[in-house]
């Protein structure tokens, strides 16, 4: 086997594993019904299936002897923003109570994400 094969073998699974994992996200994501628990697929399953495919992407155009620091970049973006999007949609669906509220802390003022202006009045 010749490297090019090997090459669009691997481009193939890469191509297979990133659809399946996309797939996965967009069935979780219609499954399940509180905001909360959608988070899980497109931040953790939909970010593993882009990249894959951005590797398939990267890796067809290194068979074809072309050079792209676009998937790169892509992929550098997607995994940056993915997880700092989740965390605000998980705070802002805490403080508007949508979700089942987590255990109060030990300390009321060691977790300042669920501390209201009301709180803090009765408390000064």
């Amino acid at each position: 086997m010749t490297a090019e094969i090997i090459g669009t073998y691997a481009v193939a699974l890469c191509l297979l594993i990133g659809s399946g994992f996309v797939a996965v996200g967009v069935i979780g994501l219609l499954k399940f019904n509180d905001s909360m628990t959608r988070l899980h697929a497109p931040t953790k399953v939909g970010t593993v299936g882009i990249g894959a495919l951005l590797l398939a992407s990267i890796g067809h155009s290194f068979l074809l002897g072309e050079t792209s620091i676009h998937e790169l970049l892509i992929m550098a973006f997607l995994f940056v923003t993915a997880p700092i999007s989740a965390n605000f949609i998980a705070k802002v669906n805490i403080h508007l109570r949508a979700c089942e509220t987590p255990p109060p802390p030990p300390r009321d003022d060691a977790w300042s994400t669920l501390s209201t202006p009301d709180d803090n009045d009765e408390t000064v």
